[in-house]
């Protein structure tokens, strides 16, 4: 795809794009250009519609009768329903429930009850992945392992369970999958791959990739909003050889029979734990409407073109990157290297223009096919020159540091 060399160019691609009439499913500020997507997704219409129909008419009106009349309790079925035709899998193998950190707690413990051996992470990767496993392994006394960073070739039979990112929180670099599960089969290693980066921007179908295990947070790219529940995919056959350490009443295979006993749901249902948290339930539910007729390769290839305009616009600002360069296979971000990143990201926000920043120096921003032009991008580049070069980022109300970065 031709990179944009002016404002007109970008236009016409915003003009040619077969994603475009996606953008007014979206309830966005047309002021702002929202390239933090990666981050936490811009609300679709009909998310916050549904969220007034859960809140006012079902809770309000309905009350406790909606588990069954709203379908309240159906949800984590039928919106994991929607999640797995965004990431490839079976329809009935992904579940929405708990956090990302929950979901890979009981992934993980499970795989290793199974197997106990030593568990890894790769350093360097999103910290809620280690920051899990360290803990299991205080309350198991399993061992832990970091694997260097590379490819798959750093699994060996000395580990019985992984966790791994799709794609990198900072880079951007995505993760052979196929590769890695090859040689995770050679050596008799599961891998849970976190999808938090991923679903919803790369065209994954994880379950050719032999992929059996993968958890992923609501709130990115498909747009669930602030603190949308996470999802838990389990091949089915292999989820009911595990035994989850979180065995709460709704993983129970009859939960509403209330026995003293626990005995697992099939599949991937009996890693439900607790009460689904049903308003941002629903929300999600309805943002992921959005994806229903959408071809993921295209998101990704929109995706891909978006970040290679704003690649070639900070080259010429001299702004060195640490995502795979033009042409080559990334998320759905790119960050750049300032030593004031902080202050310029911050100058950016006061101009209408939101990303974010990533310590020690790295300015990061994201691309959401769905409802992010190519004259987004061109309008975006063209502020970060002028505060580069009018060094408008000096100003000391830019460097008050804030509790979220």
């Amino acid at each position: 795809m031709a990179i944009p060399t002016s404002r007109a160019q970008a236009k016409e691609m915003d003009r040619q794009d077969p994603l475009r009439m996606l953008r007014d499913q979206f309830d966005l500020d047309d002021s702002l250009i929202y390239l933090d997507g990666n981050s936490l997704g811009a609300p679709t219409k009909a998310a916050l519609s549904r969220l007034r129909q859960t809140a006012e008419i079902e809770w309000k009106r309905d009350l406790i009768k909606s588990w069954n009349t709203a379908g309240w309790i159906d949800l984590p079925k039928s919106c994991g329903r929607k999640i797995a035709s965004v990431i490839g899998v079976d329809a009935d193998d992904v579940l929405i429930c708990d956090s990302v950190s929950t979901n890979i707690f009981k992934l993980a413990g499970a795989l290793w009850s199974k197997a106990p051996g030593a568990i890894a992470y790769c350093r360097g990767e999103f910290p809620t992945d280690g920051y899990i496993l360290q803990g299991l392994s205080r309350l198991t006394g399993a061992s832990l392992d970091t694997l260097a960073d590379g490819g798959p070739d750093v699994i060996n039979g000395n580990v019985n369970v992984i966790i791994k990112s799709v794609v990198d929180y900072k880079s951007a670099a995505v993760t052979d999958i196929s590769a890695w599960e090859q040689m995770a089969s050679a050596h008799g290693v599961a891998i849970i791959w976190d999808l938090s980066h991923a679903a919803g921007l790369l065209d994954l179908q994880l379950k050719e990739t032999g992929a059996k295990y993968a958890v992923g947070c609501g709130y990115k790219f498909l747009n669930g909003g602030p603190g949308a529940p996470a999802y838990i995919y389990a091949d089915k056959a292999a989820a009911e050889q595990l035994s989850q350490p979180l065995s709460g009443w709704m993983g129970h295979a009859k939960p509403f029979d209330f026995a003293d006993d626990y005995a697992p749901a099939e599949g991937v249902d009996r890693f439900a734990c607790g009460t689904p948290p049903i308003l941002s339930l629903s929300v999600l539910d309805a943002a992921l409407d959005v994806f229903e007729g959408v071809s993921m390769s295209a998101v990704e290839a929109k995706a891909a073109g978006l970040g290679d305009l704003l690649l070639a616009r900070c080259a010429q600002l001299g702004l060195e990157s640490i995502a795979p360069g033009i042409g080559e296979k990334r998320g759905g971000h790119i960050s750049v290297r300032h030593p004031n990143g902080y202050e310029i990201v911050q100058a950016l926000i006061a101009k209408g223009i939101i990303g974010d920043f990533r310590p020690p120096d790295l300015m990061r921003f994201g691309f959401s096919p769905l409802y992010i032009r190519h004259t987004d991008i061109w309008n975006a580049a063209d502020m970060l020159e002028e505060i580069l070069t009018s060094e408008t980022w000096r100003n000391p109300e830019f460097a008050e540091r804030k509790a979220v970065v």
